[in-house]
């Protein structure tokens, strides 16, 4: 798998993705040499020009609007997590995987903070608590298995939570898109 992660300003690091392809680029929302959202456009900027390269962005702080606009398009690829709750090397490693292999990393963070906020119409109302614990735990890029482990419940209930949310939120069985993938943007697009 090949890396490239954030070492310079926002211009080079575009400069070195766009000649030398990776799996993924890691960058920081902010780089110089404003310090401001240079990272953030960068990270936009990859995902137009090469959407194949998964990207992963860092942050210090949550910012549900770049959740919004990293995954407005597709969350195949890509990842978004907070700086101060990354402690375990291993689990950041399986995230890079993650998005190198096309699957995606959301901070738990950013998902509740996501899940939060609803609007009337909101087709997540439907939902049970449960249910949203499964759908949160899809956005985090757990699979069936995973969301299992983490519920400590059998696999076939797993699978049923997440049939019941495909259901509720009306993402039926096409077999050319990712209901997964639909389900986790619907949930970042209802705030």
């Amino acid at each position: 798998m090949d890396v490239v992660a954030q070492c310079c300003d926002a211009d080079e690091l575009l400069s070195k993705v766009n000649t030398d392809p990776v799996d993924v680029a890691i960058v920081d929302i902010r780089l110089p040499p404003t310090h401001s959202d240079e990272g953030l456009r960068a990270a936009l900027d990859i995902r137009s020009r090469r959407p194949e390269t998964g990207v992963l962005v860092l942050s210090q702080y949550v910012e549900v609007g770049l959740a919004m606009k990293l995954l407005a398009d597709s969350a195949d690829g890509v990842g978004y997590l907070l700086k101060d709750r990354i402690s375990d090397v291993t689990e950041f490693i399986a995230a890079v995987q993650r998005v190198a292999n096309g699957g995606s990393a959301i901070d738990p963070t950013i998902v509740s903070t996501l899940l939060s906020r609803q609007r009337e119409d909101d087709p997540l109302d439907e939902l049970t608590p449960r249910e949203r614990e499964v759908l949160d735990l899809m956005a985090q890029g757990n699979s069936n298995q995973g969301i299992a482990d983490k519920l400590v419940i059998t696999l076939r209930a797993a699978e049923k939570h997440v049939s019941s949310v495909f259901t509720k939120l009306q993402l039926p069985s096409t077999g050319t898109e990712s209901r997964r993938v639909l389900a986790v943007l619907l949930l970042l697009r209802s705030d």
